[in-house]
């Protein structure tokens, strides 16, 4: 795969994935906190969704997909992780109903403990080490080592004798 394919995949999965891992997320956290307090106990919906936002963001930060989607997910991640935070301070960012309710709890919970900031945070450090940008070098062929010497005992190959190749003294 070349340099460019692999950037465009990674722009396609970067706008892509870190949406669908933060609605996982939301979900999975919510409907996990409203059955350890009203049940005491797992849903297991909730943890399916968990692992496999798990999967999704081991996916996003892999080094075969280009740094690029890490990138847009980090910043889309600071940028979503930042607002809660910024109402700690007493600024009113975020509307009241803007989410269904498993939803909305769950961005509660991993946007005010400041989680989903710290997955910005993660993200960006990924997307920034240099081997990443870098693509593959293209294989090269091993050097030809020659003629055998002359002084070799086996004899150079001639086409005529096809089963025996080299002729030992």
């Amino acid at each position: 795969m070349t340099n460019g394919v692999r950037h465009v995949l990674g722009f396609v999965a970067g706008v892509f994935l870190p949406s669908l891992i933060l609605a996982g997320l939301s979900y999975s956290t919510g409907r996990l906190a409203v059955s350890l307090q009203r049940f005491s106990g797992i849903d297991g919906q909730a943890m399916a969704v968990l692992i496999l936002t798990g999967v999704g963001l081991a996916f996003l930060t892999s080094s075969r997909l280009s740094p690029v989607a890490s990138l847009l997910g980090a910043l889309q991640y600071l940028v979503l992780g930042a607002l809660p935070l910024l109402e700690l301070s007493g600024l009113r960012l975020l509307p009241g109903n803007w989410l269904p309710y498993p939803f909305a709890s769950g961005f509660m919970n991993v946007g005010y403990t400041g989680l989903l900031f710290l997955l910005g945070v993660f993200l960006l450090a990924v997307s920034a080490f240099p081997s990443r940008w870098r693509g593959r070098p293209a294989p090269s062929a091993p050097p030809y080592p020659g003629p055998p010497p002359a002084d070799s005992p086996y004899e150079p190959w001639r086409g005529d004798d096809a089963t025996r190749p080299m002729r030992r003294d």
